[in-house]
């Protein structure tokens, strides 16, 4: 439990010494617009990983709910493909959220 929090600790430090240089920028007129992709950039990579992890625990529910009771695979299969769907949905929610901040701002 402690080695989840000071791997959990490390890189929510380390996210904050990547995002040290977009504070210390200058007004926005002189902006290129580079630290907002950047950012956009690591926000999609962070919420496609969390889908990825969310998508891998779902199978693996899956896989043990067969494994335990064969007879109920059908039932199980149509709600795995149905939190899968949902699960999915938020990674193209967060691409599309994304691409109009970047197109707003630009």
């Amino acid at each position: 439990m402690m080695r989840k929090i000071a791997i959990t600790a490390f890189v929510l430090l380390l996210f904050a010494v990547v995002a040290l240089p977009a504070a210390a920028q200058g007004d926005a007129a002189s902006s290129s617009g580079g630290t907002l992709f950047w950012g956009l950039s690591i926000g999609m990579g962070i919420a496609a990983a969390g889908c990825g992890l969310a998508q891998s625990n779902a199978l693996r529910g899956a896989c043990d709910g067969v494994a335990r009771n064969p007879g109920a695979a059908d039932s199980i299969r149509l709600f795995l493909f149905l939190g899968l769907a949902l699960i999915e949905f938020l990674a193209l929610l967060t691409f599309v959220i994304c691409y109009l901040v970047y197109g707003l701002a630009s």
